[in-house]
């Protein structure tokens, strides 16, 4: 067995476990380093990887989708999947949310209904209330719920999106209809009118810009036809007569002569 003792103040010492080990040279890594740096470099010079990868990512935003680089696609539609599932997920959560907290409302009183909003929200009070009744569900949470589709409709009219334009035009129609069917009898008609005031009063920001009037597009035809006008005469020619002995032949014909 090979012997690692060294001399220490001029003596020798046996091996122990307590001794490091020798470690090899360290290798010097600025060659490497230089290699990495040309690379770069190169890479960035016209027709390297990363120059053709960075000019692919110029010519994207003004190429149409045929002419873009499948890797920019790939890429494009791994992050428009991986958002979708991230706002699916994060809607998922709210919705929940906002459900258990409409569900755990406390039971509000229905009011007095006096004044002009009192006249219309009484009767949408009662009526909910009369059908959480029938249902697993508390009227405070039917009535918040209710006042939430209203908002959000209204804001979404406002902001010109059509899934929220039509959801208000249904928010209106179940309102008129909640009042008429909560309403006294003797009041009826003139609650449900108030209420459609009202609405059509709200409507004037949640349709804002929306027009009846039909939209005309005029485009010039992609095909143009091309008239030449030309003049055709058919005529037709008589026939040349028949040589029948009679003495037809023209006079500058003469028999030949030795």
């Amino acid at each position: 067995m090979a012997s690692n003792d060294k001399p220490i103040n001029g003596q020798h010492r046996s091996n122990s476990i307590l001794d490091l080990p020798e470690l090899p040279p360290g290798h010097n890594d600025k060659p490497r380093l230089a290699r990495l740096r040309t690379a770069w470099k190169e890479s960035w010079q016209e027709g390297g990887f990363l120059y053709q990868r960075w000019d692919e990512l110029f010519q994207a935003g003004h190429a149409d989708w045929h002419e873009i680089a499948a890797w920019i696609k790939t890429a494009g539609l791994l992050t428009g999947i991986s958002l979708m599932v991230m706002m699916v997920d994060t809607a998922d959560d709210i919705a929940s949310t906002t459900l258990k907290g409409l569900s755990a409302l406390p039971a509000s009183t229905a009011g007095d209904g006096s004044g002009l909003w009192g006249t219309v929200d009484h009767p949408i009070r009662l009526f909910l209330a009369d059908q959480a009744a029938h249902l697993s569900v508390a009227p405070a949470a039917l009535y918040a719920f209710w006042q939430l589709t209203g908002l959000l409709a209204l804001i979404g009219g406002f902001l010109r999106n059509s899934g929220a334009r039509i959801a208000w035009g249904l928010f209106g129609c179940v309102t008129l209809a909640m009042v008429w069917s909560a309403s006294p009898a003797g009041g009826r008609a003139t609650a449900t009118g108030l209420a459609a005031l009202m609405w059509a009063l709200a409507s004037i920001f949640a349709l804002r810009g929306l027009t009846l009037r039909p939209i005309v597009h005029n485009h010039p035809p992609q095909f143009q036809p091309q008239f030449n006008p030309a003049l055709h005469i058919h005529a037709t020619l008589p026939a040349p007569a028949d040589d029948n002995g009679f003495g037809d032949e023209p006079d500058n014909v003469h028999p030949l002569q030795r």
